[in-house]
């Protein structure tokens, strides 16, 4: 269709040529149909992709699906998490009327927004068309302080973001950009639809999340197997949020960093509360099939090696949080190379002399 484009169409022509050209037409994606997690994602418009492709999007939506299901009322972890990432909406005196929460925990950012950023307009969007449903009952179900903002529900995938350019305040993303196989060019499309001057706000695992479940399944299968298969997705190193973040154009990025120990009775526990976040493995070419022996003896090797005195395990959960502006001319700017009046030298004089 002529005259319309989507937004990542959009972002792929700003990765293949480096440069955009000015414009004032509304980017809009065509029919959702097109956007499904299940589609041939080679080509883009006859473009060779430029993406990798590391997980399965559509094992994932699946995962997801059954995480609606068995999720918890109330998950201390996720709530700490999604509690502390929308904290950082109370250091900001502007206003964000209108909100986009991308999949991840969902129902955790509404059911703790407690009208933080003064939002009036709420659009929450996962792949799974389950967890968009139970968002939506537990919206109608329940009567607290988000009961004076307009809620829209949508099904729809962080790589193919169905919202207009330059259409909202605020985006959030609570440990859900983690999965995606293109995560710069998510943040692309998520800097892409927000406002001038809006924020970006979102919250993934780092590397060193499970690294006691890493390190129990690898020395598992080395003695029960004689080789490893991947089993724990790779995550982002905290040196590259920035990177992200900066390389999506984004001002102002800010990135910090929280460390979870969530304790467990047993292994099987502590998968079993994977599941019920949907964060259970995704890659594109995992090994379907665990041998019990194999998940036995992790079991046994995670007790050995990291159970405390009162019988429970450890699990690390790495949190990065990640904070960044699109441009507006009132925000502050560096100043340019050069630019400066007085050097360090001169300053260091003065405080010696002072002394």
């Amino acid at each position: 269709m002529r005259g319309t484009l989507s937004l990542y169409q959009r972002t792929s022509q700003l990765l293949f040529r480096g440069r955009r050209r000015a414009t004032n037409e509304t980017y809009t994606l065509i029919p959702s149909i097109s956007y499904c997690t299940n589609i041939d994602n080679n080509t883009i418009d006859g473009l060779q992709s430029p993406r990798v492709k590391i997980f399965d999007r559509e094992f994932k939506r699946k995962q997801r699906d059954r995480a609606a299901w068995l999720m918890r009322p109330s998950d201390p972890f996720v709530d700490a998490v999604a509690d502390n990432l929308l904290d950082r909406l109370e250091d900001c005196k502007k206003t964000f009327p209108t909100a986009l929460c991308l999949g991840g925990s969902l129902e955790a950012v509404r059911r703790l927004l407690r009208g933080r950023g003064s939002i009036e307009k709420l659009i929450m969007m996962d792949t799974s068309n389950d967890m968009v449903k139970l968002c939506k009952d537990a919206e109608a179900a329940q009567q607290d302080s988000n009961q004076n903002i307009e809620t829209s529900f949508v099904v729809g995938d962080e790589e193919f973001l169905p919202i207009k350019e330059s259409s909202v305040d605020l985006v959030i993303s609570c440990l859900g950009l983690h999965w995606t196989n293109d995560l710069p060019g998510a943040m692309i499309q998520c800097k892409l639809a927000l406002k001038s001057d809006g924020l970006f706000l979102a919250a993934i695992l780092g590397g060193e999340t499970l690294k006691e479940l890493r390190i129990a399944c690898t020395v598992a299968q080395m003695e029960r197997e004689g080789g490893i298969s991947p089993r724990i997705s790779p995550l982002a190193q905290v040196r590259d949020a920035g990177n992200l973040l900066t390389r999506a154009g984004f001002t102002l990025p800010g990135v910090d960093v929280d460390e979870y120990v969530v304790r467990y009775s047993s292994a099987l526990e502590l998968i079993e509360h994977l599941r019920t976040m949907g964060e259970t493995n995704a890659l594109l070419q995992r090994n379907n099939v665990l041998k019990r022996e194999t998940a036995l003896a992790t079991a046994a090797i995670y007790d050995s090696m990291f159970a405390a005195e009162d019988g429970t395990i450890p699990a690390t959960f790495q949190v990065i949080f990640m904070t960044g502006w699109k441009e507006h001319p009132s925000q502050q700017k560096a100043k340019r190379r050069g630019s400066a009046t007085i050097s360090f030298d001169d300053l260091q004089k003065q405080f010696s002399s002072d002394s």
